[in-house]
């Protein structure tokens, strides 16, 4: 059976993407150091560290990339936890998942067919506990968390050795999409905000995910309608729900351990609904 790298015809070569990678870096450096920004320096700077800390472990093997994702997937239940303020029960349900998740996508995917079950176990801390006022907040909170950042983030093995590919073409659009947003201003209509959730994604955002989104496929060499809108439309739309639950929250941010990012969760929410959506239209 074809692995998901070679139903995305990505080829290259196996240097090309990480060679890709310092020179955009290393053109952006010379770029933000120019505009002498405070806040464009701290994310370059983040984007640094970042990019081997995505690149290491995604292209050693699925072992390693289930290990990242897990990893990435505690932090963000965490965040997570403390945004929609669950329980410390229902918080460690969570990291069981987000570490049983990605183990289960490298070692037996066919375990992956059991997650409306634990969909549905993630109600047993407030059902045990007898939490009349709370119990149904807290088991749908604790329902979606699981589905929106444990499960999505195994999809990161499930689409390996393409997962670094991924990765890179949802951080490089996140950022068309923000010259997008500002570059078409200009336009009445590309400043209308696609959702009150958020005054900055505007339409000019959506326009610039797509073109930038076709842009970097084609120059990755993968290009495909499937992955454009699976890179484009599930980075704004996973970015957006993110903005929902911090609008509630009535917070900024999820974090402000990453520099310029505010917190991981912050930083990887366009990946939460890009990744699955890959997985299904590729």
């Amino acid at each position: 059976m074809p692995s998901l790298l070679d139903t995305l015809h990505f080829d290259r070569g196996p240097w090309f993407l990480p060679i890709l990678t310092v020179s955009i870096l290393a053109v952006a450096g010379v770029a933000v150091l120019i505009s002498r920004k405070p806040e464009l320096i701290r994310k370059w700077r983040t984007w640094v560290l970042i990019a081997p800390a995505v690149g290491v472990p995604t292209v050693l093997g699925p072992g390693t990339t289930a290990a990242f994702a897990a990893a990435l997937a505690v932090v963000a239940v965490i965040e997570y936890g403390r945004l929609v303020r669950l329980g410390r029960a229902d918080t460690v349900v969570l990291i069981a998942l987000a570490v049983g998740y990605p183990v289960a996508a490298w070692l037996r995917p066919s375990l992956l067919g059991l997650t409306p079950l634990l969909v549905l176990l993630c109600a047993v801390p407030a059902v045990l506990s007898g939490d009349v006022e709370n119990g149904a907040r807290r088991s749908a909170f604790t329902a979606f968390g699981s589905i929106w950042i444990c499960w999505a983030l195994a999809h990161l093995v499930l689409v390996w050795p393409a997962a670094f590919l991924v990765c890179f073409a949802v951080a490089a659009t996140d950022v068309a999409a923000w010259c997008g947003g500002n570059g078409l201003r200009f336009m009445a209509w590309a400043r209308r905000p696609i959702s009150p959730l958020s005054p900055n994604k505007t339409l000019g955002g959506v326009v610039g995910a797509l073109l930038g989104a076709t842009a970097v496929l084609f120059l990755i060499g993968t290009v495909s309608v499937g992955l454009v809108l699976a890179i484009a439309l599930g980075g704004l739309f996973g970015d957006l729900l993110e903005s929902m639950l911090k609008r509630q929250a009535r917070v900024k941010d999820a974090g402000d351990w990453l520099p310029g990012f505010g917190g991981l969760l912050d930083r990887i929410d366009s990946l939460l609904l890009a990744l699955p959506l890959v997985y299904v239209l590729t």
